[in-house]
């Protein structure tokens, strides 16, 4: 969707550029698809802060969005694209013939009045936008988004506007994909995946403006470790600018764990083992 920039008129108006959200409907969100979505400040069960910056921001609805595809060979109707406040990404409403409404994630290109459907078979001529297959029937250099990391339990990955992976190919019984970071990755060939890349991209080239936007979205402030007080922070305290202890202390999390350079992914995670080439260029330790 294109930037809409603003006339200078106040200081926030100035650096204010947001998405004109051109071809959005207007209308309220399907009824019986969307769910309330509570406040927690940050805060658990207990009351205490958890998850900090987080608290305020406008009221929201829960978009339930269809990430499984699992109502095969019945084509849709594609009725709304909607705005959706709890993702980058924008929404699309689909009717099925069998009268059933869903939500899922618009991707680039899909128009209102357009069909598609999930299947798990396909001729040449179905591989279009919005159309969900396995990875063993989409021809190899397909860009795709939503993509399941296990197979039945929904899309996992490239969910996020702008983004999409591209097979690659499919060996051994396993598919090959491309993540946006270059990495490279074995999926197994029965995980779903739809045809496209997905929509907004102009999303990250958005600037807010002002903190008040910032604070419509539930996003409280961030304070500096070294700006605190040692009571509050490792890094706190000392003479003038220094990062606590007169410049001694390695910068650290409010609970000490250190912030650059140690490495905190699992060894052992099952998903790391299927990973080709790392976003680096480097292959993992495990691999020969």
């Amino acid at each position: 969707m294109p930037i809409h920039s603003f006339r200078p008129l106040t200081a926030a108006g100035r650096f204010t550029a947001l998405n004109k959200r051109q071809g959005l409907t207007a209308k309220r969100p399907e009824r019986a698809l969307t769910e309330p979505k509570p406040k927690t400040g940050g805060r658990n069960v207990y009351g205490r802060v958890t998850s900090r910056h987080i608290g305020g921001g406008h009221k929201q609805l829960y978009r339930i969005v269809d990430f499984r595809r699992d109502l095969l060979d019945v084509p849709a109707t594609v009725q709304a694209l909607e705005y959706d406040p709890n993702r980058s990404a924008n929404l699309a409403l689909i009717a099925y013939t069998t009268g059933e409404k869903r939500y899922i994630i618009a991707p680039k290109g899909l128009k209102v009045g357009d069909r598609i459907f999930a299947s798990r078979k396909a001729t040449t001529n179905d591989f279009n936008v919005g159309n969900n297959f396995p990875l063993s029937i989409i021809p190899p250099s397909t860009l795709v988004h939503c993509v399941e990391l296990v197979p039945g339990r929904g899309a996992k990955i490239a969910r996020s506007a702008g983004t999409s992976l591209e097979l690659v190919a499919i060996e051994n019984d396993k598919a090959t994909l491309k993540m946006p970071s270059g990495e490279l990755r074995l999926l197994h060939p029965d995980c779903r995946a739809t045809i496209g890349e997905v929509g907004n991209s102009d999303h990250n080239q958005q600037s807010l403006g002002k903190a008040g936007r910032r604070r419509w979205l539930g996003v409280r402030p961030t304070v500096r470790g070294v700006a605190m007080n040692p009571v509050d922070h490792p890094n706190g305290g000392g003479q003038g600018k220094s990062k606590g202890g007169g410049g001694r202390q390695h910068l650290v999390s409010p609970w000490g764990q250190v912030a650059k350079g140690l490495v905190t992914r699992r060894r052992t995670n099952p998903s790391t083992s299927m990973i080709i080439v790392h976003h680096n260029g480097r292959k993992p330790r495990n691999k020969k």
